[in-house]
């Protein structure tokens, strides 16, 4: 396998949750694998951009000839620790007609009246989409574990059915990547600052972002909890440093660029005689 430009070991290897993991052992503000800076950083996010592209345009090219397969990247963290950036800056940087891009706010009245997944799988992609979950099922065991909306037997519950629901998208084509920012407290608080005192970022800011802050060694726990309950071979997580935004923004660009790479993507023929249509085209 190559390594991507700057990279001596490649994240979708460092940053894979596999048995043993300790969210608590993870630093937040490292660059693993990464030789360079942030100006390096910066280019090689540039650079690798029409890689990410191609292959995104490949896949949906695909299902316009009865192709099947998907892709799915989950993003969870702690507020401020770069999900907007990720989805601005990789997302944002591949053809919006193949994106499907879905926010899970807190569940309405009527989604509260159903099971937790009843207003999640109509946002599942379909065949040659990329999906993106800017926060996700997992709120329902993350927030509700925190705040002791869900005892165990029913958060137990809502783990095996997150398992079942994503093996059920992989079955139906759908490669799933989960990806956890993991931002630490010091640089949150900064962040939030931040927002604060710049007109321009006000409305990024929520009260609510403090009150959830207090939680912080629940959440990390849960996040803990998460990890050992749900990440599988199918569906594995990635614990991305997200102190450094130009780090969190490579490394996943990177993760996502080896998971639709793997999906051996290949342009169509098309349905149609070529030679018929280039003469054809002659006489046009």
């Amino acid at each position: 396998m190559s390594l991507p430009l700057g990279f001596t070991d490649h994240p979708s290897e460092l940053l894979r949750v596999g048995a043993g993991f300790t969210l608590a052992q993870q630093p937040t503000n490292a660059a693993p694998g990464f030789t360079g800076g942030k100006a390096e950083g910066v280019a090689t996010l540039s650079q690798r951009a029409p890689v990410l592209a191609r292959l995104q345009e490949q896949l949906f090219a695909e299902s316009r000839f009865g192709g099947k397969k998907s892709a799915l990247l989950i993003l969870q963290a702690m507020d401020t620790a770069g999900k907007g950036g990720i989805v601005g800056r990789l997302v944002g940087a591949v053809d919006p007609q193949g994106v499907k891009l879905t926010t899970f706010k807190a569940p309405t009245e009527q989604e509260a009246a159903h099971d937790f997944l009843w207003r999640v799988r109509p946002a599942a992609p379909g065949a040659g989409m990329l999906g993106v979950f800017d926060r996700s099922h997992y709120e329902d065991v993350l927030i509700h574990r925190v705040h002791g909306w869900a005892d165990g037997t029913e958060l137990e519950r809502r783990y095996r059915a997150i398992n079942d629901f994503e093996a059920e998208m992989a079955t139906a084509g759908t490669t799933v990547v989960k990806v956890m920012l993991n931002v630490g407290p010091d640089e949150q608080l900064q962040r939030l600052s931040a927002r604060l005192h710049d007109p321009t970022k006000y409305w990024k800011y929520s009260p609510t972002d403090l009150d959830e802050r207090a939680h912080w060694p629940a959440y990390m726990a849960a996040y803990q909890k998460v990890f050992e309950k749900t990440s599988t071979e199918i569906a594995p997580w990635y614990v991305v440093p997200a102190d450094k935004k130009w780090y969190a923004r490579i490394a996943v660009q990177e993760i996502l660029i080896k998971a639709l790479g793997g999906l051996n993507l290949q342009w169509p023929a098309g349905d149609f005689d070529l030679e018929v249509e280039r003469a054809r085209l002659k006489d046009a």
